[in-house]
C-alpha cells in the first residue's frame, strides 16, 4: 500500500509573531496579512479534500485487502481439513500395516510347520529309496509274492504289498499337496509384503504431502500475517493523519480569531490614540495639560531550573548537557539534537508559537509540536521523550514558557529531550529538519 505523508502546512500561521505582540498595524498591512491567513485557509481546505480523497482510496485498498484476507483464510481452512483427511489416512493405514505384519508372522509359523513335515517326508523317501535300490525295487515284491507257503499266506502277501504300495503313493501325494501349499503360502507372503511396501510407499507419500500443505499453510500463514500488519498500519497512519489535519485546521482558526483580535485592538488602540490627541490639542488651547499613562506588563513563571530566557526570538528548551547532535550516528540518521539531564527538568517551549500536537506516540513518546513564525520564515520544533506535558493541541505559548518535563518515554534509551526544528512544516520524511545549533542557543 502506498504511503502517504501529510505535510503540516504551517505558513498560515505566518503573523503569528506579530499576533503575540500586538504591534500597531497600518489598516491596509492589517488586512494583507488576514487576507493571507484566509488563503492559507483555503489552501489547507485544498489539502484536506485531497487528504479526504486519499482517505477514501485508502479505505478501498482495506478492503480489498481484508477481502483477500478472507480468500487466504478459506485456503487455510481447506488446508486443515486436507491435513486432517490426510491424518486419518495415515491411521488407517498404520492399522492396515499392523495387521499385516501379525498375518505375516502367522504364515511364517504356518511355513515353518510345513517345512518341518516336508523335511520328514524328505527323510522317510530316502529311506525307501535306499530299500528300494538294496533289495532292487519291485522285484522284492515279487520275491515276496513268490515266497508264499500257501494261497492264503499268498493272499496276505499281496494285500500286505498293495497297503505299501498305496502308503508309499499316498505319501508322494502328501509330500507333493505340502509342497504346493508351501509354494502357494509363499507366494501369498510375498504379495503380502509387496503389498505392505507399496502402503509404505504410500504413506511416505502421503507423509510428503502433508509436510508440502503443512510448508503451504506456513507460508500462507506468514503473508497473512503481514497482510494484516499492513492493513492495521494502513489505518493507524490514516488516523494519524486525520489528527494531524484536523490540529492544523484548529491551529489555523485559532490564528485567524487572533489576527482578528489583534486587528480590532489595534483599530481600538489607534481610536483611543485619537481621542487622546484630540483632548491633548484641547487642552493645550484652554492652556491647561494633563497627561496620564498606564502599562501592564504580564510575565511568566518557569519552574526551577529552567534555563533562563534568552534575548531574541529563541532560547534554549531544556537544561542539560548537549549529548547527541545532529546528522549521521551509529543508530542512524539523527534529525534533531539530545539535550541530556537527570532529575526533574522543565521542558519551555523555544519560541512563541502555538501547539500543533500534544500527544502520546509509539517512537516519540510524550511529544508536542509547536508552530513559530520568526522575521516571516515560519518554523516548527518538536519535543520528544518528555516524562509529562503541561500544554495541549491548540494551546498559544510564549518563549520561555514550560510545556512539559524531560522524560524517557517511546523509543528512547535515558532520560533526555530530543529536540528538532524544521525549517517550514514537519513531515514524516523529515526533509525541512536542519541543525538548531547556531539558530537557538544550546
Amino acid at each position: 500500500m502506498k504511503k502517504s505523508i501529510i505535510t503540516l502546512s504551517l505558513a498560515a500561521i505566518l503573523g503569528f509573531g506579530s499576533i503575540t505582540v500586538g504591534l500597531p498595524a497600518d489598516t491596509a498591512v492589517a488586512a494583507n496579512k488576514l487576507n493571507e491567513l484566509n488563503s492559507q485557509k483555503n489552501k489547507i481546505n485544498q489539502q484536506r479534500s485531497g487528504i479526504e480523497s486519499e482517505i477514501n482510496s485508502t479505505d478501498k485498498k482495506i478492503n480489498e485487502i481484508q477481502g483477500e484476507q478472507k480468500s487466504v483464510e478459506s485456503e487455510i481452512e481447506r488446508l486443515d481439513k486436507a491435513i486432517s483427511d490426510a491424518l486419518a489416512k495415515i491411521e488407517e493405514k498404520n492399522k492396515e500395516i499392523s495387521a499385516t505384519k501379525e498375518e505375516i508372522k502367522k504364515l511364517e509359523g504356518e511355513i515353518k510347520v510345513l517345512k518341518e513335515r516336508i523335511k520328514k517326508r524328505n527323510e522317510l523317501l530316502k529311506d525307501r529309496a535306499r530299500n528300494y535300490q538294496e533289495t532292487g525295487g519291485m522285484v522284492s515284491y515279487v520275491d515276496v509274492l513268490m515266497g508264499a507257503q500257501s494261497f492264503g499266506d499268498f493272499i496276505e502277501r499281496v494285500g500286505a504289498v498293495a497297503t505299501i504300495v498305496e502308503a508309499d503313493q499316498d505319501i508322494l501325494q502328501q509330500h507333493q499337496a505340502d509342497k504346493d501349499e508351501l509354494e502357494q503360502k509363499q507366494a501369498q507372503v510375498k504379495e503380502e509384503l509387496a503389498s505392505l511396501e507399496t502402503m509404505r510407499a504410500e504413506l511416505e507419500n502421503m507423509k510428503k504431502s502433508l509436510n508440502a500443505q503443512k510448508a503451504e499453510k506456513d507460508k500462507l500463514l506468514a503473508s497473512l500475517k503481514k497482510e494484516e500488519e499492513h492493513m492495521h498500519a494502513a489505518k493507524m497512519e490514516l488516523a494519524e493523519e486525520k489528527e494531524i489535519l484536523a490540529a492544523q485546521e484548529a491551529a489555523l482558526q485559532k490564528a485567524i480569531k487572533l489576527e482578528q483580535a489583534r486587528q480590532a485592538e489595534a483599530a481600538r488602540q489607534a481610536e483611543l490614540a485619537r481621542q487622546r490627541a484630540a483632548q491633548e490639542a484641547a487642552k493645550k488651547k484652554s492652556s491647561s495639560s494633563a497627561k496620564s499613562s498606564s502599562s501592564s506588563e504580564s510575565t511568566a513563571q518557569v519552574s526551577s531550573p529552567a534555563p533562563a530566557v534568552s534575548g531574541g526570538a529563541w532560547t534554549r528548551p531544556a537544561a542539560g548537557r548537549l549529548s547527541s547532535g545532529f546528522g549521521s550516528r551509529s543508530l542512524g540518521e539523527h534529525y534533531g539534537v539530545d539535550i541530556a539531564a537527570g532529575g526533574t527538568v522543565p521542558i519551555v517551549a523555544a519560541a512563541d508559537g502555538v501547539v500543533i500536537r500534544s500527544y502520546y506516540s509509539s517512537s516519540y513518546g510524550n511529544a508536542i509540536f509547536i508552530a513559530h513564525s520568526v522575521g516571516g520564515q515560519t518554523y516548527t520544533t518538536v519535543y520528544a521523550h518528555m516524562r509529562s506535558r503541561s500544554v495541549g493541541s491548540g494551546a498559544t505559548v510564549s518563549k520561555g514558557q514550560q510545556i512539559g518535563i524531560m522524560g524517557n518515554t517511546g523509543q528512547s534509551y535515558g532520560q533526555h529531550l530530543h529536540f528538532e526544528l524544521h525549517k517550514g512544516s514537519w513531515n514524516a520524511g523529515k526533509t525541512n529538519a536542519i541543525n538548531p545549533v547556531g539558530i537557538v542557543p544550546l
